[in-house]
């Protein structure tokens, strides 16, 4: 078979996609990603019992603001990434800008506490299952989200695995925020940082391996 006749022949059985068929998909993904995570602690651990009461200070607001801008961030980056030819530019420097100022924050208030403040500053009453739990609440958005990206075409599939994951673990986060009881800085930027890069080292490996063309 000549090559004009293998190009016409493959042309003939085309259809055209579409218009915004990647955004729409995308905002399902975020969607169910985001529903599945809040219905997960809601089943599984419950709405901290103070939520109403300290939903409108500072420091809660501050404690969801980091993962959420974090989930922005990467939803931005899992666009960019899945799409050939698109670049990250600043973006790629942004990402992880919400992280990097919480540890400035984190440092700023382990410095000015009084020396014997410190350990539960960093430790908390719930670091043994912090990260872990925030990873697992990250898992729907995840999967999710390496389901968008494998309906795409990612020339760079381990990033595009580990945006998902960065993308999953702030979804996963500011929602396990809703039962966490929480909130000094030096304690998030620890264990919420760490359960939120589980799932993007995990994103990379999974995207390396299955989101190749």
């Amino acid at each position: 078979m000549k090559t004009d006749e293998l190009i016409g022949l493959l042309a003939a059985d085309t259809a055209p996609v579409p218009r915004q068929v990647g955004e729409r998909r995308l905002v399902v993904a975020l969607g169910a990603g985001v529903l599945l995570g809040v219905a997960w602690v809601l089943a599984q651990f419950g709405l901290r019992g103070d939520l109403a009461q300290v939903a409108g200070t500072a420091p809660f607001a501050l404690k969801v603001a980091m993962p959420l801008a974090v989930a922005a961030l990467g939803a931005a980056a899992v666009f960019r990434l899945g799409h050939p030819g698109m670049r990250l530019g600043a973006l790629g420097v942004g990402l992880g800008l919400p992280v990097l100022l919480l540890w400035v924050w984190a440092v700023w208030v382990w410095a000015g506490a009084d020396p014997a403040q410190r350990d539960s500053l960093l430790w908390g009453s719930t670091w043994r299952v912090c990260s872990i739990n925030v990873a697992i609440t990250a898992l729907p958005m995840l999967a999710l989200a390496l389901w968008y990206l494998r309906g795409l075409a990612p020339t760079r599939p381990a990033w595009a695995g580990a945006a998902a994951g960065w993308l999953a673990g702030g979804v996963g986060a500011a929602a396990y925020a809703l039962h966490c009881p929480e909130t000094d800085a030096p304690f998030l930027a620890v264990w919420y940082v760490l359960g939120m890069w589980v799932p993007t080292a995990l994103g990379a490996v999974i995207g390396h391996r299955w989101l190749r063309w």
